[in-house]
């Protein structure tokens, strides 16, 4: 904070300002709103010994160019890790969704999704490969199960999340490769009076699944809409944006294995987040998270092992762990 505020007064000659949190973030970053002169900016603060801001300002530029709304960089230090962005405010999707505005902001959300998808440059971005898909499935296992909820895997089950893995990473890296900003959701979506949806938190995008952001949007793991909406509005979006892309059936397979892949690694970070970090809030998200998955059983045999191993094992598991009368 003293070398925050060293910044602002001496290198940008900021006076009488007044600096608050602004969000609170699932990595290092921190953000906080600032105010002076009548006017108010977002300042990230991103420790250079765990994050970097190069992503940020590249991918900045990648989406400025597909002419959606995101921050303007106005100052930067790159040695400290510091950037001084415009603000565009503090509405969440998260916090203003209702059923009956939801039509409405999720079609401004899927025309800039469309927007990045159709023009978001690829080049030179990480790949969303195998390693990286299963390095993240890998999160579901290793920390919410096993550090966790410490639950012993026997052979069978070790053989079945194998199994199940393998299963997504192939159907994810089947999909035709788009520009995935990686977490298209309700919490890094303003809403906007112009040029609504304000898009954030996107520095870890990279070149991956076609399905991969759709689902973060219509999947969220932070509100839940009936499942035969979400499918409307998936294929509703594959007629308009990509109808060239395999039949409905296909599409809707691509979807829901996506999103099965998802949120497993969501799940394990949140799990992460907490024993790590310390970011307890995280953990109430889970069963929402998981449930995605367990509502699949009936609909792909291949994922009966995966939906009966969360239903029957992890959230009960779970429940015993985090209810209120836990130790």
């Amino acid at each position: 904070m003293e070398l925050l505020h060293a910044w602002l007064s001496g290198r940008l000659g900021l006076k009488n300002y007044v600096l608050a949190p602004a969000s609170e973030d699932a990595s290092f970053r921190r953000y906080f709103r600032l105010q002076y002169d009548g006017l108010t900016r977002i300042v990230m603060d991103a420790p250079p010994a765990q994050e970097d801001i190069r992503p940020f300002i590249d991918i900045t530029g990648r989406l400025k160019a597909c002419r959606v709304h995101v921050p303007d960089i106005l100052e930067r230090d790159m040695d400290q890790g510091f950037l001084l962005l415009t603000d565009l405010g503090s509405t969440l999707y998260l916090h203003v969704l209702t059923d009956g505005n939801a039509g409405q902001l999720y079609a401004d959300a899927l025309a800039a999704l469309a927007a990045i998808q159709w023009h978001g440059e690829t080049r030179g971005l990480p790949p969303y490969d195998e390693a990286l898909l299963m390095q993240e499935m890998h999160l579901f296992r290793d920390w919410l199960v096993g550090k966790h909820l410490g639950l012993r895997l026997d052979r069978r089950q070790q053989a079945g999340l194998r199994n199940v893995f393998r299963l997504l990473a192939d159907a994810a890296l089947a999909q035709p490769t788009v520009f995935v900003h990686r977490d298209y959701h309700s919490r890094n979506l303003m809403y906007c009076e112009q040029h609504n949806p304000g898009i954030v938190d996107y520095q870890d995008a990279v070149a991956g699944p076609l399905t991969y952001d759709l689902v973060s949007l219509l999947k969220d793991c932070y509100i839940k809409w009936p499942r035969q909406k979400v499918i409307a509005w998936a294929l509703d979006y594959r007629r308009r944006v990509h109808p060239e892309c395999a039949d409905e059936a296909g599409f809707l397979r691509w979807f829901d294995l996506m999103g099965v892949q998802r949120h497993l690694k969501a799940s394990g970070i949140f799990a992460r987040l907490f024993l790590r970090d310390g970011k307890r809030g995280f953990l109430d998200d889970i069963p929402r998270t998981l449930s995605y998955i367990v509502e699949l059983e009936g609909e792909y045999p291949e994922l009966a092992f995966l939906a009966g191993f969360v239903s029957h094992r992890v959230l009960p598991a779970f429940a015993a762990l985090n209810s209120p009368c836990a130790p």
